[in-house]
This record gives structure tokens, sequence and C-alpha cells, in this order.
């Protein structure tokens, strides 16, 4: 076992000794800068949703003028008709149930970066496809099958490496929004709420439950797609090609799926069960479908992916690399 863990190890440190994978994070970075720049300019003009128009004692009123100001603007413009009457409807709720609209904080800056998780994916996939590929491509996949060290601890340390720095990604995009949304917008104490749209109607909920589940359904996805990058390049050993599919398939999933919706068997493709967030929504993809259901149908793929790994570079002849 010692000896797994300095494999795990020395796979960390080159990994992350490369100016590649900085780049990365240095990228994810100036992202969120520039999304807490823009939110606060935004903010900086009273833009609708800013709410801190709402902090007052009159907030009441402040609501109420602002519904008669969207209903007179909506026989004025019938497209806004859509937008104004959702607005409506979330102020009402504010007013039926008392509830005073809170001013943006970290945490739902936090909650609003939940979409930089498919960079992540990206850089993951990125990583995945290389870690492999690259010691056949450097030609010193020669030098680590010559320790007294099995095939599958070697490729196993690998993937640990994978689903780590994926982890450790995603922990620094969580980390760094909510350090940058604590100096641009401060914070509203260590468990607020908001009103947000849900599938039964508007709701009162945790701002914190609602970033552990946007999270973690993401991190389902990009478990599975970091996990299918690794397999063609355990098994075809090129990065470029392993990255080509691994982002093709995770931007053209749901198109798939869609083009294939009419038969039966759709509800077996691999990415009409990786968004787990259906089920909280209370919608499915496809008809049949079921929260077990999607998670076998996971497992299942994911298994077969670990597999095809396994054997083909536990069985593949590097006398010639």
């Amino acid at each position: 076992m010692s000896n797994f863990f300095q494999l795990l190890i020395n796979e960390q440190l080159k990994l992350y000794i490369r100016k590649s994978t900085w780049v990365m994070y240095i990228l994810v970075s100036v992202i969120i800068l520039g999304l807490a720049f823009l939110v606060n300019f935004t903010q900086s003009i009273d833009a609708p949703g800013s709410n801190e128009k709402y902090q007052d004692n009159n907030w009441k009123q402040t609501l109420q003028q602002e519904n008669e100001d969207l209903k007179k603007e909506m026989e004025k413009e019938e497209m806004m008709q859509g937008f104004n009457t959702r607005q409506i409807e979330k102020n009402n709720y504010y007013l039926e149930n008392d509830i005073q609209p809170s001013s943006y904080d970290a945490w739902q800056f936090v909650m609003e970066n939940e979409f930089l998780l498919y960079l992540v994916s990206l850089f993951t996939i990125i990583v995945a496809a290389g870690i492999i590929a690259n010691e056949f491509k450097w030609g010193t996949i020669k030098l680590l099958l010559i320790r007294p060290i099995t095939r599958t601890k070697i490729l196993l340390s690998k993937y640990v490496s994978v689903l780590l720095f994926a982890l450790f990604t995603l922990l620094y995009v969580l980390v760094f929004s909510w350090v940058v949304g604590i100096l641009f917008f401060g914070i509203n104490g260590m468990d607020p709420h908001i009103v947000i749209n849900q599938s039964e109607g508007y709701a009162y909920v945790s701002v914190i439950q609602q970033i552990l589940e946007g999270y973690g359904f993401q991190l389902v996805m990009l478990v599975m797609m970091a996990t299918f990058a690794f397999m063609i390049s355990a098994i075809f050993r090129q990065s470029s090609l392993a990255i080509g599919i691994a982002i093709f398939l995770m931007l053209a999933g749901n198109a798939i799926v869609g083009f294939f919706a009419d038969y039966s068997w759709a509800k077996f493709i691999l990415f009409a069960n990786t968004d787990l967030s259906q089920y909280a929504n209370g919608a499915t993809a496809l008809e049949g479908m079921s929260l077990g259901f999607s998670i076998t149908v996971l497992v299942v793929y994911y298994v077969i992916f670990l597999v095809l790994s396994w054997v083909f570079f536990t069985k593949r002849d590097v006398a010639g690399q």
C-alpha cells in the first residue's frame, strides 16, 4: 500500500509541476474575478434582482410599487410579458409570506458560479486524456513498468490522481468564489435563505443546500466524463483523440439523447442519466426513467469504462515503445 501512495504522490507532483495546470487555475481565477466585477457593476446601476432597494423598513411598499410598474410595462411592451409576470409572482410570494428579500451576498455568488464546473469538467478531461497517453508519447512508460509495482497499481494511481484533480479544482472554484464574493458583496450569515422558482412554484430555500445539490449533481457528470476520457487514453494512447471525443460527447450529449428520444432504448444512453438534478426538479429526460434507474445505468457505464481501461493497460505490450 505504501508503494501505491508513493505512486499517487508522484502523479500529483507531475501534474501540479506543469505550467498548463497552473494556467487552468489562473484562468478560473480570472473568470471568477471578472464575474464579480460584472455583478458589482450591474448592482451599481440598480438592476432588477440586486435586492439592495428592499433593505429598509419600507420594503413591502417597494415591492408593491415595483409590481405596479411591471404591470404598466407589460401593457406597453408585450415582449416583457413573460419576465415581468414571473417577477410579479416572485414579489407576491415575498409579500404573502412576509419575507424580506435578502441582499446579494457571497453565498449567492457561489451558487451562481455552479456553471463554472463545466470548465472544471473540460480541464479534468484534458488531464485524464493525457495522464496515460503522454507516458507513451514521451517514452516514459517503460520507466514506470520496470519498477517492482503491478500495472494495476500504476493505473489506479493515475485514475485516483485524476479524481483528486477534479475534486481539488471543484473545491477551488467553490472556495475562491466564496472569498471573492465576501470581498465584493459581503455575507448574510452562515445559512442564508432566498426565494427561487422550483418545479412546484416559488419556495424559500437554503442557499447552502442549493450549492451542495448543484455542485453535487455537476460532480456526477465531471466524474463520468473524466473516466471516459481516461478509458480512451488507455485504449488508444492518444490524448488529442480522448480530449476530442470526450468534449464532443459532453457538449452534444443532450442533442444525441433528443435525436434518439423516440426509441425505447434511448433511456440507456449515458447522457440521458448524467443529469440527476432532473429528478430534484420533478422531471425526467425520457419516459420510464427514475433516480434508481439512472444511478444503476451510471454504475454500469462506470464499471465498463474502468474495466476496459484496466484490460488495455495491463495487457498491452510496450516492448516497441
